[in-house]
């Protein structure tokens, strides 16, 4: 199983160095994917979690890609209805492209009212124009040739559907272990790839609530290895917990991400 890390590419502590930082500490760790939040235009809805600097993700991707050599690069996840479908394929495949092969690109419908509402764009019709998006992406790979992994977020009904039409995995975000074992459908998926929360505490987290990826290290391992047995070929491990102000200190994150990788690398 695969292990990624999603990178804040926003918030008062991101700029140009940090985030240099941050693919060189994913891959020094050993971690296979490295992957990025997508937003357009920072309205208020969006500025609460995810603050001015934002980071377009491709871009930024594009230019990690160069200061590295065996990452994967993702999005976790872009927002389908924002752009053409045809702009997304061809700048998906381009990167593709220039990195060898070291694409993944996480789709989803979007949430923000307002972001949508900046760029003219019907919020109750988002749903509509994501699976038109998902069909012009596989149609035009398949005619090109191209072969990028497409993971499907959303951790509705409605996402698992569009992953069984079009996903090579569902990849639904901060999920508890209780409600994805329930939630998995009972015929096969093409893949499962969840982003995960990334919280390490110093005594047992014992809340029947708790989101996978918060409690203590063993706790995390024991997560992991539970997602393994249900059958995810990657999960990604998101250490932002909704406060801008952590991007000033990335170091914590640092530190659990390395007390994870030391301890999955020397576990059965």
């Amino acid at each position: 199983m695969h292990l990624g890390v999603n990178v804040p590419n926003f918030g008062p502590g991101t700029d140009p160095g940090v985030l240099r930082e941050w693919a060189r500490t994913v891959e020094g760790l050993g971690y296979d994917l490295l992957m990025m939040s997508d937003h357009l235009v920072i309205t208020p809805d969006v500025a609460e979690r995810y603050p001015e600097p934002f980071y377009e993700p491709f871009t930024t991707l594009a230019w990690l890609a160069g200061a590295t050599s065996r990452l994967r690069f993702g999005t976790t996840v872009l927002i389908l209805p924002y752009r053409d479908p045809l702009l997304t394929a061809r700048t998906a495949t381009t990167l593709h492209r220039l990195t060898e092969g070291r694409l993944v690109l996480g789709a989803g419908i979007g949430w923000a009212r307002q972001e949508f509402e900046a760029l003219g764009i019907p919020f109750a019709d988002r749903g509509r124009r994501t699976d038109q998006a998902l069909a012009t992406l596989r149609r035009t790979w398949q005619a090109e040739g191209t072969d990028i992994p497409l993971w499907i977020g959303g951790n509705s009904a409605a996402g698992l559907r569009r992953t069984l039409a079009y996903g090579d995995a569902w990849h639904p975000l901060r999920p508890t272990l209780p409600w994805l074992r329930a939630t998995l459908p009972e015929q096969p998926l093409p893949g499962l790839a969840p982003r995960i929360a990334l919280r390490l505490t110093t005594t047992p987290v014992t809340d029947p609530d708790r989101t996978a990826g918060v409690g203590t290290l063993g706790q995390v391992l024991t997560d992991l290895r539970e997602l393994r047995g249900l059958g995810a070929d990657s999960v990604v491990l998101d250490p932002y917990h909704g406060d801008p102000a952590a991007t000033l200190t990335p170091a914590t994150a640092w530190r659990d991400l390395t007390a994870v990788a030391t301890h999955w690398k020397a576990a059965p």
